[in-house]
């Protein structure tokens, strides 16, 4: 699924990756500890299964400061493991340079985009910032990725769907939209 001409907002981003040669995308979750490292294993997992390593830089932070250094969560860690990712990411805090840094600011949550949207240095900094739930087409009361660290083994589970499919259907827009091929 290309979701390029389904939302304005990430048409007009994706537009302006247009021409790079490379895409940097940034997952930014509230700790760094479960979903934004996930997201960061799951779309580096998808761009390495289609050997597209050498036109994305994908990293993960939060926007709390929380676990700075700190691996991700042990049971995210274990979940996705099921699932063939291996989650060695160390945590750090989001900072203004990222914004230079990254193409795409992608937060899983309204709290997290809020942050964002408050440290974002410019108006075209801001323009970045896309929310995951952008990318997501199953069919779910989510629209956003729930936090699963106060959650049983179903929240990290469910997380994982959802991270899935929302990081295939980035990666088929993006590069369907800036390189034309999938």
């Amino acid at each position: 699924m290309v979701l390029h001409d389904v939302n304005p907002k990430v048409g007009r981003l994706i537009d302006s990756l247009k021409g790079k040669d490379m895409v940097k995308v940034l997952f930014v979750c509230l700790g760094n500890i479960c979903r934004s490292p996930a997201a960061e294993g799951v779309l580096q997992a998808i761009v390495n299964e289609h050997h597209a390593a050498e036109r994305w830089v994908v990293d993960s932070a939060g926007t709390g400061n929380y676990h700075i250094g700190s691996l991700p969560d042990p049971r995210m860690r274990a979940h996705a493991r099921r699932r063939g990712l291996e989650l060695t990411h160390h945590c750090r805090q989001v900072s203004v340079s990222d914004f230079d840094e990254f193409d795409m600011i992608v937060p899983m949550d309204s709290s997290n985009e809020y942050n964002l949207r408050e440290l974002a240095p410019s108006v075209e900094a801001e323009k970045k910032i896309v929310a995951m739930s952008a990318f997501f087409s199953l069919a779910t009361r989510y629209d956003y990725v729930p936090d699963p660290y106060y959650e049983g083994a179903e929240g990290f589970e469910l997380v994982l769907d959802l991270l899935d499919d929302a990081c295939l259907n980035l990666y088929d827009t993006v590069t369907a939209a800036v390189w034309g091929t999938k």
